[in-house]
């Protein structure tokens, strides 16, 4: 597997190359010769026709990041559509980088914290809702834990849900990692598909 950037000539980031020794740096009229099934492309969103990029360079074979100066849900949503399974700033440091590799070349999907509230409240959304929830799912919960899980399916962040409930947000993680447990999942992405009867394993950066 190799490691490949595709950016503009201007885009050049020393850590790129700090977290991949032998990464490789190239445009993107050569990303389509050059990526091959099994590399890791990491794309940037400043390049003009990047989602049909990203799209592309996945029927190669390829997993797909997508590097971006200015993250915003908007973006992040637009890439995982377009077959990314990563969303990351660009600037990011090289540990971090090199999670995102780990976890997305593991059939994970990485999108920055900050942002993972909102991803995840809009899948809620787009699967059905409280609509499509029915009470034997949060049968076994507490009526706290039932709140706490309600409100990060809706895509509230920690500190949302602790202002609302008026708990901290070290209670409402302890709430969260029981209805982890509880529910057999790891994090808020299958919650999420619980809540709303589907399957599928996903990575989450952390409660």
């Amino acid at each position: 597997m190799t490691n490949v950037f595709v950016c503009s000539g201007r885009d050049e980031v020393p850590r790129w190359q700090e977290a991949f020794a032998g990464a490789v740096r190239v445009g993107p009229d050569q990303a389509r010769a050059r990526v091959r099934a099994g590399d890791l492309a990491w794309v940037m969103s400043n390049l003009p026709g990047w989602l049909e990029l990203v799209a592309g360079l996945r029927r190669q074979g390829a997993t797909l990041v997508v590097m971006s100066y200015l993250p915003s849900s908007r973006e992040a949503f637009q890439a995982l559509d377009a077959g990314a399974r990563g969303y990351v700033h660009a600037l990011s440091p090289p540990e971090l980088f090199r999670q995102v590799e780990l976890v997305t070349t593991h059939q994970g999907i990485w999108v920055p914290p900050e942002l993972l509230a909102r991803v995840v409240g809009g899948t809620f959304q787009a699967l059905g809702g409280e609509a499509r929830l029915q009470d034997d799912v949060l049968a076994e919960l507490t009526e706290r834990e039932r709140a706490v899980a309600l409100a990060v399916a809706r895509g509230e962040s920690n500190k949302e849900v602790a202002r609302r409930l008026d708990i901290t947000e070290r209670t409402v993680k302890a709430h969260l990692g029981a209805v982890f447990r509880k529910l057999g999942i790891r994090d808020r992405m299958q919650l999420v598909l619980r809540l709303s009867h589907q399957s599928i394993s996903l990575a989450d950066p952390g409660q």
